[in-house]
């Protein structure tokens, strides 16, 4: 298993414009080809429940989202999440073991992301769950 992901130019600039900018929040990175290289699947402002959406039923799936919540004091907060989408019906081998060297080399090069989670179910991503890992 190969510690590197290679980005496509469309994914960098997808993950530039969500830091910069603030005018997506959430970017959805599908493997593009046997190499593993990531491309964009989705780069949009999505809601909570569009995420979920998003996310494929039978395939493995790369999010990095911010989260956006209030703290307990009431300060307005923005989290960057950084998610591994394995859904149980996507079974296991070659292509869940790809998506989790990725995840792990993304891990390690995303500074902003700070909340780092693997989940199965959309169960496991409810908002108060994620606000909890956030908070």
């Amino acid at each position: 298993m190969s510690s590197r992901v290679f980005l496509y130019a469309g994914a960098i600039e997808a993950l530039r414009h969500m830091k910069e900018t603030r005018e997506i929040n959430t970017v959805v990175l599908r493997r593009a080809d046997p190499a593993g290289a990531l491309v964009v699947e989705v780069e949009a402002n999505l809601t909570h429940e569009e995420l979920l959406q998003a996310l494929p039923v039978g395939e493995p799936r790369l999010v990095v989202h911010e989260l956006s919540f209030a703290s307990r004091e009431g300060a307005r907060r923005h989290e960057q999440l950084l998610i591994l989408w394995l859904p149980t019906a996507a079974g296991g081998g070659g292509q869940t073991d790809g998506y989790a060297a990725a995840y792990a080399s993304l891990r390690d090069c995303l500074a902003d992301a700070r909340v780092h989670l693997t989940a199965e179910r959309t169960d496991q991503l409810e908002y108060r769950k994620l606000v909890a890992l956030a908070g």
